[in-house]
């Protein structure tokens, strides 16, 4: 897991955290307030859920992040974290201890570990089939 995460408040604008994405070259910054983790954005969130709605660069993150956050724990295994990841379909996993955010494990995190290739394969396999459509 990496454990110098970049991160994001809640009120911070969609431009600064585009920023911090460019800056750290990553694709998503979990949303922190006082070490919990409130929510996480991804570029796909500013993309979807501002830019094609045509909402500003100041608009808050906490208009566009989701909050339907699945988080994984320090002392799980890489097994038991891709079997998380993959039964959710995501990407990124924030490990979380005591509601503090401890790190981020990401399915590149998995995958550039030859040990944890089978993890990954059957991770990605997973969350790249589309799920069923919500009406």
């Amino acid at each position: 897991m990496t454990t110098n995460v970049a991160t994001v408040s809640s009120n911070q604008t969609i431009q600064e955290a585009a920023q911090l994405m460019s800056q750290h070259n990553i694709g998503a910054l979990p949303v922190v307030e006082n070490g919990q983790v409130k929510g996480i954005i991804t570029d796909r969130d500013i993309t979807l859920r501002s830019t094609a709605q045509g909402l500003n660069a100041s608009t808050p993150v906490s208009q566009v992040m989701s909050t339907n956050l699945v988080t994984g724990r320090p002392d799980m295994s890489v097994q038991e974290a891709a079997n998380l990841m993959s039964q959710n379909q995501i990407r990124r996993l924030p490990i979380v201890e005591n509601n503090q955010l401890r790190g981020i494990v990401a399915l590149g995190d998995i995958a550039t570990n030859s040990a944890y290739d089978q993890q990954a394969e059957q991770a990605l396999t997973n969350i790249s089939e589309p799920s069923s459509p919500q009406f």
